[in-house]
């Protein structure tokens, strides 16, 4: 009976975890090796393990507090109104609420060890199957931290960046040269700081990402107190959202301005309804299902706490309550930011300038402080969960000698050849350029991950595997 025989779940007892020091044989002294110089010595170089808030609930919530809750919820409601943007709502966070609950039932029947849900899987279903989802995801994380690079680069070019187009520099601190080789060399130096943090290990991550969840806490409080504090005015929509001109050249253009009502019954009746148009950034028009999929991406941080499973006291405790929380929380505040600027913002405000929040904020650099903030965060969860999840694959052997190099870890366990190695993957996937390029790629990827969850969760409880109930996750 090897761990490739599936359903033995009984096995996961004895799973190789460094974490926990194993009993002494039946009838030998425990005082032999507990007080030798090298337990003591191998015991001190034990890394502290995390919480279920520092290592499950802020890393899955700063995943999923990406780019889409500061620059994309005008962009859903403006298009599709509040009825379907809360719609769209309910049927995405349906979808990850099966997989959360998937997650949560198989983590909750055995011992955990690095590599989150291909660990889980593949000792619940056998490594074949387990090895199919660990490839895709450790795929989507490597997409995914260099989709959250590029979302940073665009959104620093854009502040601070000269327009490609020639035009005159409106801001002094329009500093820095645009272009695809500038834009690349961007990428790189950010995703070298995103290195360096993971090389140091996961709990130089976790002390980074606290202080980015404060950052980001006290921006989004920021949006919800503006919404009350700043009085109705005028604003000026970006340059270009306010000409868009037909294909002969010879169309009308968009208003240039926009308003900020503030709370008004006449503005909420206007954002009820859909009113799918052009969008400004792309020149195509939009669609519940091409709206949907932007939204979706806000949605795919849920994993973000299981991938640190290696990394946590108690995992089986952990990834089901810290993740749960997140998902909880991160629903509530998307459904109130969407009812919030229903109220307050005409729907060309919404629908021509995607980064109003910034606007009508009572001080503009707080969202823009939270855009970095949440992005690098993201960047840097997709980097380490990719190299936890590579390392689970190479320790396994599925791949033979070709991910041998990947099994090496420093003293402190942390698996430094597998960052180094994802990070030479992602900065291949930055050479693209675009976000948009790898968008649907990341998003095709986590969709057929969640699928495969879901999928071996239902195995699993139509085999009546042994110790395996939907109880124990209460």
């Amino acid at each position: 009976m090897t761990e490739r025989t599936p359903l033995l779940h009984y096995r996961l007892s004895t799973s190789v975890n460094e974490s926990e020091p194993r009993s002494p044989p039946l009838g030998q002294a425990v005082v032999q090796h507990h007080g030798s110089p090298r337990q003591k010595a191998g015991h001190q170089r034990q890394p502290k393990k995390l919480s279920v808030f520092i290592g499950v609930v802020i890393p899955t919530l700063l995943s999923m507090f990406s780019v889409v809750v500061f620059l994309r919820i005008g962009f859903m409601v403006g298009h599709s109104g509040l009825y379907q943007a809360i719609a769209m709502l309910l049927v995405a966070y349906f979808i990850i609420c099966m997989t959360v609950l998937s997650v949560c039932a198989i983590s909750t029947n055995g011992a955990l060890d690095a590599g989150g849900a291909y660990y889980m899987i593949s000792r619940a279903l056998g490594p074949e199957f387990g090895g199919s989802i660990g490839l895709m995801f450790f795929l989507a994380n490597v997409c995914g931290s260099a989709l959250f690079v590029l979302g940073l680069v665009e959104a620093i070019v854009a502040t601070f960046g000269v327009p490609e187009d020639g035009s005159a520099v409106t801001s002094v601190y329009q500093v820095l040269q645009s272009g695809y080789w500038w834009s690349l060399l961007y990428a790189t130096g950010i995703s070298l700081l995103c290195l360096l943090v993971c090389l140091v290990g996961a709990h130089i991550y976790a002390k980074a990402t606290f202080l980015i969840f404060l950052v980001v806490m006290f921006v989004l409080g920021t949006i919800f107190i503006s919404f009350f504090a700043v009085h109705p005015h005028t604003i000026v929509l970006p340059s270009s959202a306010a000409f868009n001109p037909s294909a002969n050249g010879t169309g009308p253009g968009f208003p240039t301005t926009a308003n900020f009502t503030g709370f008004k019954l006449d503005t909420l009746l206007g954002n009820l309804w859909a009113n799918y148009t052009v969008d400004y950034t792309t020149g195509t028009t939009m669609t519940f299902a091409t709206v949907f999929a932007v939204m979706f991406n806000g949605c795919t941080g849920i994993m973000a706490g299981s991938n640190m499973s290696g990394d946590l006291k108690n995992p089986s405790y952990a990834i089901p309550r810290g993740t749960i929380t997140a998902v909880i929380f991160t629903f509530i505040i998307y459904n109130l930011l969407s009812v919030l600027v229903a109220c307050s913002c005409d729907r060309v405000l919404l629908q021509r300038d995607y980064s109003f929040l910034r606007d009508i904020n009572i001080w503009k650099p707080f969202v823009t402080i939270g855009v970095y903030s949440s992005t690098f965060s993201a960047a840097m969860s997709n980097l380490i969960g990719a190299s936890r999840i590579l390392y689970a694959l190479a320790r396994d052997d599925l791949f033979g000698k070709v991910l041998s190099p990947a099994k090496k870890t420093s003293h402190s366990g942390n698996p430094w050849a597998s960052v180094l190695l994802s990070w030479f993957l992602v900065q291949l996937v930055l050479f693209s350029g675009k976000l948009n390029t790898i968008a649907s790629i990341v998003t095709i990827f986590f969709l057929l991950v969640y699928a495969a969850v879901d999928l071996a969760c239902l195995a699993l409880e139509w085999a009546s595997a042994p110790n395996f109930s939907w109880m124990l996750l209460w």
